[in-house]
């Protein structure tokens, strides 16, 4: 049921958010000469794909997990972007492709070793990661590996359609901290 959930909203978001995407494409591309970042997850079983966000740090910013990343590296219009939670609309994308759930575990990196063997022995890959989750909206991020698959694991055992838009909604109003490196 919730994979046809997303596949409908996450396509009548990308509809509606067209404009949006077109004005922060362009504005990123002023930015940053390159709006658009891509980067290698882990998704659901383990299995590689590539997440899409606008970006929010320079160019050359190393690929490591954002509490890691140096904050100076943070654009103008990046600091906005994560703010508003605007950079990850283009996720919307991975949710249509069936790489993402619009509710799911956050996707990790793959050099982030202790919190993908903590996850896979709690079972958070045997779903799909998501745009967000319990531990979007209680502030819980990747900078405490073990409380994060905790949360991680209580939220897929207490998964409900109900839980589903709540957490949607609890996002979407500004509930939660984002990354740490704001």
């Amino acid at each position: 049921m919730t994979r046809v959930l997303d596949i409908v909203l996450s396509l009548i978001g990308l509809i509606l958010s067209f404009p949006i995407l077109l004005i922060l494409l362009i504005a990123g591309w002023f930015d940053t000469r390159s709006p658009l970042f891509t980067q290698e997850r882990v998704g659901r079983h383990q299995k590689p794909f590539i997440l899409v966000k606008f970006r929010t740090m320079s160019v050359n910013t190393v690929s490591v997990a954002s509490h890691l990343a140096p904050t100076s590296n943070i654009t103008k219009l990046g600091r906005f972007l994560r703010r508003t939670k605007l950079d990850e609309l283009p996720q919307l994308w991975n949710v249509l492709t069936g790489d993402m759930s619009l509710v799911g575990p956050r996707p990790c990196l793959f050099n982030q070793q202790k919190l993908i063997e903590v996850r896979q022995s709690k079972g958070v890959f045997d779903v799909r990661p998501g745009i967000t989750g319990l531990a979007q909206v209680t502030g819980v991020d990747m900078s405490t590996p073990d409380r994060l698959a905790e949360i991680d694991s209580q939220m897929i055992k207490q998964m409900s359609l109900k839980n589903y838009f709540k957490y949607i909604v609890l996002t979407a109003t500004g509930r939660g901290a984002g990354d740490a490196a704001l």
